[in-house]
């Protein structure tokens, strides 16, 4: 059973974003509506600039020590936001016990795809080279941490040891499903916005490259993988179906469909009970594949 504040938050992200992403038809007014501050930066947490594999990101450390090792990558419809906009989800992993890395990756249509597959994967290039760590993101993160992998296996870089997606964008194919049943139903996302944000980030590549829809690659050799999305979003399918190839193909995976809550409830983990639980579980999730001796890096 949802939450009472899940049903006040679907109805204030529905009253204040839905509308004006749904006429938003350029990147710059697309950029004022997902980069609007929201939320406060967590407390008990640093955020410091860095460097990792030739990228420029933000390093976010618990202040009560060392904690384990996380990618994060953030979302923004591939066009927009940064390390900055998404420190409320950050910091509360942070809080959580990790050490994260989260890359400012260039971003569509200045720069599109490849550009941002390019980059993570440069900096995970790097992470990994210092020490065991795991993977996270949400909608376009949890596309390009999927993409990741992919990369990492043809690469033979090392895996993460466990992957945490936040309501992933895994299919730039299909108008089916969700697509058509949420189309009404989702709190932030009229399907035009999504239209809209396709083609700035393709730049005329095909959507079916498993790069850019991971649901069309082949998710064998993936580490334990946890999903989590809204019921009522539009890229509900994105994740179960994901979920779903990702099983046959033997991986470890867990699904969770949380009621009412809108895209991205995460950031709202100071008033959200939905948002804790997701965070919650996201980290004992990956704290439950870790290696036994948590390692903090020095990379900077």
């Amino acid at each position: 059973m949802a939450s009472l504040r899940a049903y006040l938050g679907a109805y204030m992200v529905r009253s204040r974003v839905r509308g004006p992403l749904a006429r938003a038809r350029d990147v710059a007014a697309f950029r004022r509506i997902f980069e609007a501050p929201a939320f406060p930066d967590p407390k008990g947490v640093t955020y410091e600039p860095g460097i990792v594999g030739g990228v420029k990101g933000e390093w976010i450390r618990p202040k009560a020590g060392p904690g384990r090792r996380m990618l994060y990558i953030h979302g923004g419809g591939f066009i927009a936001c940064s390390p900055r906009t998404h420190r409320p989800v950050t910091g509360a992993l942070a809080n959580r016990g990790f050490t994260i890395f989260a890359p400012d990756y260039r971003l569509a249509p200045e720069h599109p795809f490849p550009a941002a597959v390019d980059d993570v994967t440069a900096v995970w290039a790097a992470f990994s080279a210092e020490g065991a760590a795991c993977v996270a993101g949400e909608s376009a993160g949890g596309n390009l941490a999927l993409v990741l992998m992919g990369e990492a296996r043809a690469r033979g870089l090392p895996m993460p040891w466990a992957a945490a997606l936040f309501s992933p964008a895994t299919d730039f194919v299909s108008e089916d499903g969700s697509r058509v049943s949420n189309a009404w139903r989702d709190a932030m996302f009229d399907p035009q916005a999504l239209a809209a944000i396709r083609p700035m980030y393709l730049g005329g590549a095909d959507p079916a490259d498993p790069r850019i829809s991971p649901i069309y690659g082949d998710p064998t050799g993936f580490p334990p993988l946890l999903f989590h999305v809204g019921a009522r979003e539009v890229l509900r399918d994105d994740s179960v179906r994901m979920a779903e190839r990702a099983r046959a193909a033997g991986v470890e995976t867990e699904l969770k469909l949380f009621p009412v809550v809108s895209h991205a409830w995460q950031f709202a983990a100071g008033m959200l009970p939905e948002a804790r639980a997701s965070l919650d579980e996201a980290a004992a999730f990956l704290k439950a594949h870790a290696p036994h001796a948590p390692s903090g890096s020095t990379l900077r």
